[in-house]
């Protein structure tokens, strides 16, 4: 079997940071994948060091003639049995060229990323006819396909983003690295979020939470990881701002982009996902996976991964006071803190285990092709 893998985002999130992954799943069971993706993007820079064979191509806007040649070509010479791609507005390309180059293979779109514009047009009905299958990473997203667009709900599959939880292990990370790096104390309690810098993430809402929690307690810090993606570095400054403002300074750590994510979770206590609207929320799967207690706002992605009361709490999306009175309770309760990291590493093997999550995906792709 070989693979057509495609992401065409110049930016770097979950969706791309986990099409990086899916690739290299698909290689270590022996699968010839190729991974199309915008020339010196984020995502073309991590594949090639991960020695993921990539195929650049230049796709903007919505309509591109010489781009969908150009794709007719690759599709000729690559040979290629299956197309999966990890962002929709890749139909633009991808369904133009496999008609010109009167392809019949298999397109299978997995969606990242929910939509609130129609999709029932006569063009997009054009477009997701020639999908074989869509794949909708939380029961929001595939409620929004149905939503949406022209698909019905045979051609959808409810299959979760997933989380290598051989190196999101908490047995095998221990927490002294990262704490000895910012010089934090033993006896400090941390509190972490990790999350690009766009809006949305919540980060408004973390910082104001913050401060309610230090005039409760003196023996707090608070781990903000992640950095600003491409056309956000307005976002991030106000963010920055907000923080020298809060007069919490001392208690704030910003760390920036960190590839040692396992190790990062791992000096952390409680974990916040603060999002207004996540189609999964990968970021929180691995925090599970990590042992983690989170603290997570009550919509969209979020739903599927937490159970309240169970992992951690979740709090009322956008009320910071909500947010601080649940991780409140898991200050003060630390016997609560170690029965949520049980379960939720149980739940995230359970349920998000990639290597599971992969070969689901292999056993469609072998329905389809022939």
């Amino acid at each position: 079997m070989k693979v057509l893998y495609s992401c065409l985002s110049r930016s770097w999130g979950g969706m791309e940071m986990f099409t990086v992954t899916a690739v290299r799943q698909l290689l270590n069971r022996g699968i010839e994948t190729h991974l199309l993706c915008y020339p010196d993007s984020k995502i073309e820079i991590s594949a090639k060091k991960e020695g993921i064979k990539t195929v650049p191509l230049k796709f903007d806007g919505y309509f591109n003639l010489p781009a969908i040649i150009k794709l007719k070509s690759i599709l000729k010479k690559g040979n290629y049995d299956l197309i999966h791609t990890q962002a929709s507005k890749d139909l633009w390309v991808l369904v133009p060229a496999l008609r010109l180059a009167h392809s019949k293979i298999p397109l299978f779109l997995t969606k990242q990323v929910g939509s609130f514009i129609s999709k029932k047009d006569l063009l997009h009905k054009c477009l997701y006819k020639r999908v074989t299958l869509a794949f909708a990473i939380s029961t929001v997203i595939k409620k929004n396909l149905i939503d949406t667009t022209p698909l019905k709900a045979e051609k959808i599959a409810l299959l979760f983003n997933g989380v290598d939880i051989y190196k999101f292990d908490p047995a095998k990370t221990s927490p002294t690295k990262v704490r000895s790096e910012f010089k934090i104390k033993d006896e400090e309690i941390v509190i972490g979020m990790t999350a690009r810098f766009t809006p949305g993430k919540g980060h408004e809402e973390f910082l104001e939470a913050a401060k309610i929690l230090t005039g409760k307690f003196n023996n707090l810090r608070f781990l903000i990881v992640g950095e600003a993606s491409r056309g956000e570095d307005e976002y991030a400054e106000k963010i920055y701002e907000m923080a020298r403002n809060s007069g919490l300074s001392e208690k704030i750590i910003f760390t920036g982009f960190r590839e040692d994510i396992p190790e990062t979770l791992a000096a952390m206590d409680i974990f916040v996902f603060p999002s207004h609207a996540e189609a999964f929320g990968i970021a929180l799967a691995e925090a599970l996976a990590m042992g983690k207690p989170a603290v997570c706002s009550d919509s969209d992605g979020a739903l599927d991964i937490c159970i309240d009361n169970k992992t951690g709490f979740f709090f009322r999306k956008g009320s910071a006071q909500d947010l601080a009175e649940k991780i409140t309770t898991l200050i003060e309760h630390p016997e609560l803190r170690e029965k949520f990291a049980v379960v939720s590493r149980k739940r995230a093997v359970e349920k998000f285990d990639i290597d599971k999550l992969t070969e689901e995906v292999i056993s469609y792709y072998k329905k389809f092709v022939k």
